[in-house]
């Protein structure tokens, strides 16, 4: 059985979190969210996603599709 792993990484100064399933060759597209982005490889799938200005979302959870 092999672990799944994820890499998490926040950055305060700029009040980014990156969220990462996969360590892969991919890029970031928009989301139907504006502060989220998915990161997508070659075919599409989704393998990890980031999250712009996180301390603006205090007020409720933030909920996307991916």
């Amino acid at each position: 059985m092999t672990d799944k792993r994820l890499k998490i990484w926040y950055d305060r100064e700029g009040d980014y979190l990156e969220v990462m399933f996969e360590q892969r060759a991919a890029y970031f597209r928009e989301s139907a969210n504006p502060h989220v982005m998915e990161k997508v490889d070659e075919n599409g799938n989704v393998i990890g996603f980031s999250v712009m200005r996180v301390s603006a979302l205090h007020d409720a959870p933030l909920q996307v599709a991916l």
